[in-house]
């Protein structure tokens, strides 16, 4: 398209635009629309991780040091599980992901 007036020129820029927020939304629409995160894995996930700290915690000698270490353990797994549900939504959530990159991508695709 070769813009011949201003006015055509202010439609073409004011069309890309558009185009770009159609796009944009189109992202955030089918970001917010996934299944998530299957619920069923992670509970039994949880379950299983419970039942293996029991039992160390059952077999393993009765101490402070030993108690310290499966807390700890416990606590950095949990950490873990935390944030790989967080991750299910990027943009929101304790842990962001940046949405300059792709905002940058679609300024230069509506050149």
């Amino acid at each position: 398209m070769a813009p011949q007036t201003e006015a055509q020129r202010w439609l073409l820029s004011r069309a890309l635009q558009i185009s770009g927020d159609i796009a944009e939304a189109h992202w955030l629409m089918f970001e917010r629309s996934e299944a998530g995160f299957p619920w069923p894995f992670l509970t039994i996930l949880v379950f299983w991780l419970v039942m293996l700290f029991v039992s160390f915690g059952l077999l393993a000698p009765r101490n402070a040091t030993v108690l310290c270490i499966i807390f700890f353990c416990s606590l950095s797994v949990a950490s873990a599980v935390f944030l790989i549900v967080d991750m299910e939504h990027p943009f929101f959530g304790f842990v962001q992901v940046s949405s300059a990159p792709l905002r940058d991508a679609l300024d230069q695709l509506g050149r």
